[in-house]
């Protein structure tokens, strides 16, 4: 009987852990996140800031390099963003849905719009399909 009980206390403390862990990620992610944004904000400024010297200067097409230089930057920030956002998601075991709203990844509809999410079978599951259709 003490067994269980210890047993119980030893999962729940595996469980305790595993969460913070996660935790831990998920804040690690979001700072990179945080930090990704206010470097976009920077080349924001940027773009603004040689828009107005090329202003100034009657010649706009002074700041046509400093633009495209900092808009690609942004375009690399923004694509980082997504990456860990989707990191962010695989951690929590969520999902977006088409109306926007985030659901757990196990949900078969959405709470919010109704959709229905294809069943997506785990890779060996996948895989032991693929070869046993071969084998027809």
């Amino acid at each position: 009987m003490m067994m269980g009980f210890f047993d119980k206390l030893k999962e729940g403390a595996s469980k305790a852990a595993d969460k913070a862990k996660e935790s831990v990620e998920v804040v690690k992610f979001n700072s990179q996140i945080s930090a990704k944004r206010k470097e976009i904000e920077k080349h924001y400024i940027q773009i603004g800031e040689a828009v107005y010297q090329a202003h100034v200067a009657n010649d706009l097409a002074l700041a046509a390099q400093s633009i495209r230089e900092s808009s690609a930057h942004i375009i690399g920030c923004e694509k980082e963003i997504e990456a860990l956002e989707e990191k962010i998601k695989i951690i929590k075991e969520e999902k977006d849905c088409i109306c926007g709203s985030v659901v757990p990844l196990e949900a078969k509809f959405c709470p919010s719009c109704g959709h229905k999410f294809e069943t997506i079978h785990p890779r060996g599951e996948q895989q032991e399909a693929a070869a046993t259709f071969e084998e027809r």
